[in-house]
Parts: C-alpha cells; sequence; structure tokens
C-alpha cells in the first residue's frame, strides 16, 4: 500500500502510468472490432480445434479469432525485429549502425517499421487464404480483398505506434504490454467455459490445474530471475594526481538470455509446413493432394508435435543466444576497459571461458524453455481439460512484461525519492 500510495502522489509517474492504461484500452476496443462479413463462431472454433493456429493467436492478442481490424497485431513487428536482429549478424554495414548508438539504432528501427508494412500484407494474405480454403470465410472481390489487406496493415501499424507511444511515454515496454494484455484478456472466458463442464471433468481436475498453474508460475519467476555471475576486476589506473579503477564488479550471464524468441521461432517452423500443406490440398494433383494430407495428419498428432517442438525450442536457444551474446566481442570490450576475470589471461582464455559457461547456463535455460513451450498437452492429459490451456508460453510472457515492468516503475520511484 505504501508503493501504491508512493506511485499515486508521484504526478508524473501517475499520469505514465494512466498514459499507459488509456492506451491499452484503445487497443483492447480495436481488438473487438470485427470486420464484416465474417461467421465469427466458425473463425473461433477453427482456432480453438487447432493448437498451432491457437499460439498463434495468442501471439495476436485474440485479434484473429474476432476477425479485428488489428487481425495481425504486432506479430508483422516481432517478425521484421527478428529478421534484422539476424541481418545485423550478417551485414556488416548493419552492425556498424548498431554500433553507432542512439542514431543508429533509431534507424535500423525506422527500417524494421518499413519492412512491417509488406510483412502485414503478405501474412494477412496468407491467412485470408488459410481461411477461405478451410470454408470459414467466402471469397472477396479484388477491390475487397485489396480493401480488407488494407485494412489488416493499417491497423498493425496502429498498434505498433501505441506500442511505440507507450515505450515512450509510458509504463514498460509498449509491444510487450500488448502482447500481456491479450493473453490476461483471454483467461475469463476460459475460465467461464471450464466452470460450465465442470461437472464433467470434475473440481479434482480443476484442482490439479491451479496447483500446476501455480508452481509453473513460481518456476517461471525463479528461472527467469536467475543468472550466473561473472566476477570482472578492473585494474586500478593513475593519472596525474587522479586514481581511478580497482572495482571489482561482475558480469551477468541469465539462464534464460534470449526471452521468448526462440519459442517464436520453434512455432514459425512448426506453423509453415500445415499451413503450406492447407494450400496445397486445393491442387488438382492427386500425389500432391495426398502428400499434404499426410502433413497435416503428421502434424496434428500431438505426439509428434511436442517432440518436434521440443527439440525445436532447444535448438533455436542456443541459436539466438550465440546472436545476442558474443563471447569473443563481449572478452575484448572488458580487454579494452582494462577489465580481467581473476585467474584467467584477457583476451581469448577469458572468451573460451565464457563460451563454456555460457553454454552450460544456456543448455538448463533451453530445456526449462522446451518444458514451458510443450506444457500445454501435458496438462491437458493430466486434468482432461480442453478449454482452459495452460499455455507455458503465455505465462513466461506476462511473468516476463510484469516483472520489467516492476522494475521500471521501481527505478522512478527511487529516482524520485533521490530528487527530494
Amino acid at each position: 500500500m505504501n508503493t501504491l500510495r508512493a506511485i499515486w502522489n508521484s504526478p508524473d509517474l501517475r499520469k505514465r502510468i494512466l498514459y499507459t492504461l488509456a492506451l491499452l484500452t484503445v487497443f483492447r476496443v480495436l481488438a473487438h472490432i470485427p470486420m464484416p462479413g465474417v461467421d465469427l463462431a466458425a473463425i473461433r472454433a477453427f482456432f480453438s480445434q487447432y493448437a498451432l493456429f491457437g499460439l498463434l493467436n495468442l501471439f495476436t492478442g485474440g485479434s484473429m479469432e474476432n476477425f479485428s481490424i488489428v487481425l495481425m497485431g504486432v506479430g508483422p513487428y516481432i517478425t521484421a525485429s527478428i529478421i534484422f536482429q539476424l541481418l545485423i549478424i550478417i551485414i556488416p554495414r548493419l552492425e556498424e549502425l548498431q554500433k553507432e548508438g542512439e542514431s543508429g539504432r533509431e534507424r535500423i528501427n525506422q527500417y524494421t517499421r518499413l519492412l512491417t508494412v509488406p510483412l502485414s500484407f503478405l501474412q494477412g494474405y496468407s491467412t485470408l487464404i488459410l481461411l477461405k480454403n478451410q470454408g470459414i470465410i467466402g471469397g472477396f472481390t479484388p477491390i475487397e480483398l485489396f480493401t480488407i489487406l488494407i485494412t489488416i496493415t493499417g491497423g498493425t501499424m496502429l498498434l505498433v505506434w501505441i506500442g511505440e507511444l507507450i515505450s515512450e511515454n509510458g509504463i514498460g515496454n509498449g509491444m510487450s504490454l500488448l502482447i500481456t494484455l491479450g493473453v490476461l484478456a483471454g483467461i475469463p472466458s476460459s475460465l467461464s467455459q471450464t466452470f460450465q463442464i465442470a461437472d464433467q471433468t470434475g473440481f479434482v481436475s480443476i484442482g490439479i490445474f491451479i496447483l500446476i498453474a501455480l508452481f509453473v508460475t513460481v518456476s517461471i519467476v525463479f528461472v527467469n530471475e536467475g543468472e550466473r555471475q561473472i566476477p570482472i576486476t578492473y585494474a586500478r589506473r593513475v593519472r596525474g594526481n587522479q586514481a581511478s579503477g580497482g572495482v571489482a564488479t561482475f558480469l551477468p550471464l541469465k539462464v534464460i538470455m534470449a526471452g521468448v524468441v526462440p519459442i517464436i521461432f520453434a512455432l514459425s517452423m512448426m506453423i509453415f509446413p500445415p499451413v503450406a500443406a492447407q494450400f496445397l490440398k486445393t491442387v488438382q494433383t492427386p500425389w500432391v493432394q495426398t502428400a499434404a494430407q499426410q502433413v497435416i495428419d503428421l502434424f496434428a498428432n500431438n505426439t509428434f508435435y511436442g517432440i518436434a517442438y521440443f527439440f525445436l525450442v532447444i535448438i533455436f536457444t542456443f541459436f539466438y543466444t550465440s546472436i545476442v551474446f558474443q563471447p569473443e566481442q563481449v572478452a575484448e570490450n572488458i580487454q579494452k576497459q582494462g577489465g580481467f576475470v581473476p585467474g584467467l589471461r584477457p583476451g581469448r582464455e577469458t572468451s573460451e571461458y565464457l563460451s563454456k559457461v555460457l553454454n552450460r547456463v544456456t543448455f538448463f535455460g533451453s530445456l526449462f524453455l522446451a518444458a514451458i513451450a510443450v506444457l500445454p498437452f501435458v496438462v491437458q492429459s493430466l486434468t482432461q481439460i480442453q478449454t482452459l490451456v495452460l499455455g507455458g508460453t503465455g505465462i513466461l510472457i506476462v511473468v516476463s512484461v510484469i516483472l520489467e515492468t516492476m522494475r521500471q516503475i521501481r527505478a522512478q520511484l527511487t529516482t524520485r525519492r533521490y530528487e527530494f
């Protein structure tokens, strides 16, 4: 209560929080404005039937099952961001831009926004074709199709703008908050459906579900905050009558350094084959239709899906961690700043040590992320509850964003206490 009172008594912080809440409210209103001429009941049944597309709907904040004017959510922007993170490693010019500081990062952000436009158009078109092939929506005239795609693209760019406004003038990361709110918005309807069938499943199953949810939440908080601290010592320097350095600090290596990006990568890889197969089913060649149906049936098998998803998350965790943390570059920066790891020589020996420790930490983090990704299937088999899926990915997103937002609020409060 003292913290809440301190937040409310700070005019600037109170303004930031109310500003954030207002923009999040606008997002939820937009997510419930459907485009005309669509059977919403059929769309929701489709997304509830396929776990892959249900998880994709989760990342759009429920906009896909509502077929709203913000159909794709901020998904295309996230895809564009991932593409540029990969391109920075490949293209030297982009790597130089990133090292230029704030101006360079702003140019990369601008490129990301520009790439979001064609990606929104392309992903929106693919979604419409998929729903059409399933018989959920009818055909469109060229003008109607172009109008819908322009609306979808405009809705995505509007959400990107709202997210950036929250990041600049509000509290927390705007894009993450939009996704988190979408995850939380789906909980009340799931709870309502679950309690309606409680007589069939039994309250024991619901109790097991609640216990598992609490355990998973605590585990995610524990692992998400976990880090390996590498001690760093900076040599003491004497310049004239002034001495500097001689400071002992540490380099934190987080257990889940890659965040939820490996899960998004793996999800994209798992979605592509069945989506492509849905397109190929309409081909007139018999053997192509047969092969496409076999691919669809294979990915509809929960056992195959769970095993493939599990290993893909592990692979992409190592891949993305190697992108965001490069031991050679970190060791070089430590050496340039006059620092060293006690007992190790600066340079190559330090780099090899960091790589060794990073691989050990990442291995545990990858197993944890993979377990979180396949958690819904385990929970469904234990509780037999199909209406309330314990999305480990959703919990991971919510927990991570809430912890980060809390840290920002504490930082704001601390700054204001020091001012007084």
